[in-house]
């Protein structure tokens, strides 16, 4: 039964920066959304890579999610 606590602990954890990666992303789509065109290039291209960076560490992090939601269902 400890793993499957472990487990339950672990997903509420991912909660956190998820959704601080959640906000980033939105804030940073926003950002860009508005400045793109008043901004300099250089710092529009930072946006956007970071934007994609965190999109992908979005992706990641809901994987893991879901492997843990998974080993709660094996055990």
């Amino acid at each position: 039964m400890a793993r499957v606590d472990r487990l339950k602990e672990e997903i509420g954890w991912l909660k956190v920066p998820f959704g601080l990666l959640l906000v980033i992303d939105a804030s940073l789509l926003g950002w860009l959304a508005q400045s793109y065109d008043t901004s300099s290039p250089a710092l529009v291209l930072a946006a956007g890579g970071a934007t994609i960076a965190v999109s992908i560490s979005l992706f990641r992090m809901n994987g893991i999610a879901y492997r843990r939601l998974r080993d709660i269902e094996e055990s």
